[in-house]
């Protein structure tokens, strides 16, 4: 007798200690007892009726699902390889595990189902400039549809666009074009100002022809402070003209206008002989 009531303790001594459950801090538990949601427990330790009640744990932590490459076309007919990350945790367990049947694949078939249709709303540029809010558009739309699902959408991050290799010289050409008319109207813009900077400066020379003379002293300067073997002699302008008065030249007979009659009838004058008195004679 003594051993069966041993051995009718230590069996319920058993089943007392099957119910017992331990969860961490990252985990929950759904109790079902008979087949209906009896709650939520955890984390810690915790007791269930055994044979009774069933549980079925669940990971509250941050997860993180790779959306794999994927061909969609834009807006404007271009067609684009997309891939991103998404972001999401469990808000409520209970509503995951009854209100879908899996809620880590269905996250992943929307997420997958809600990029291609955005991405395929807006243009490549859109796509390749404003990312951020494409992110944002994805991340609202799939959250709205789970939450029911008591998942939360905490982020959503497109990886990486690649393009065809035609598109990209295609674009490659358009920003070399961009940059070449930027280079150009830089380039006029500065041949503009110079040129207002030097018609300014020619007119301060023009009032102080002294100005020239240094001007020149400069660039003689320059000139002797590389290592060369040119000598450079420079005569100024006030010698020129003074050597122009000693000579005596007439500016008025160099500036009258070449007269060819004149010129054939002094050639005549020159080489007709003189009628002499004893030719006459003869």
């Amino acid at each position: 007798m003594g051993s069966i009531t041993s051995f009718f303790f230590g069996a319920l001594l058993i089943l007392l200690a099957s119910g017992l459950k331990l969860d961490r801090e990252y985990q929950r538990g759904v109790i079902f007892r008979l087949g209906r949601t009896r709650g939520i427990m955890g984390p810690g330790m915790y007791w269930i009726v055994p044979w009774i009640d069933q549980k079925v744990q669940v990971d509250v932590r941050t997860k993180t699902v790779n959306i794999e490459p994927q061909e969609t076309v834009t807006a404007d007919s271009v067609t684009i390889r997309v891939n991103a990350v998404l972001y999401y945790r469990i808000l409520d367990a209970s509503k995951a595990i009854n209100r879908v049947e899996s809620y880590e694949m269905a996250v992943y078939q929307i997420a997958l189902t809600t990029l291609r249709n955005v991405v395929g709303q807006n243009i490549l540029d859109d796509v390749l400039q404003n990312r951020d809010k494409i992110n944002v558009r994805v991340q609202e739309i799939v959250d709205e549809i789970t939450e029911p699902w008591g998942v939360v959408i905490e982020r959503v991050e497109m990886k990486d666009v690649e393009i065809p290799p035609e598109m990209q010289r295609a674009m490659a050409k358009e920003a070399e074009a961009i940059r070449e008319k930027r280079a150009r109207l830089i380039k006029a813009a500065a041949e503009q100002e110079a040129s207002i900077k030097l018609a300014e400066a020619s007119r301060n020379i023009s009032a102080n022809p002294s100005a020239l003379e240094l001007r020149r002293l400069q660039m003689l300067t320059e000139i002797g402070a590389e290592n060369n073997t040119t000598t450079i002699i420079m005569m100024p302008s006030d010698f020129v003209n003074l050597a122009r008065r000693w000579s005596g030249v007439d500016e008025a007979s160099e500036a009258r206008p070449f007269d060819p009659e004149v010129l054939f009838s002094k050639k005549v004058t020159e080489k007709q002989p003189l009628d002499r008195p004893e030719n006459h004679d003869r």
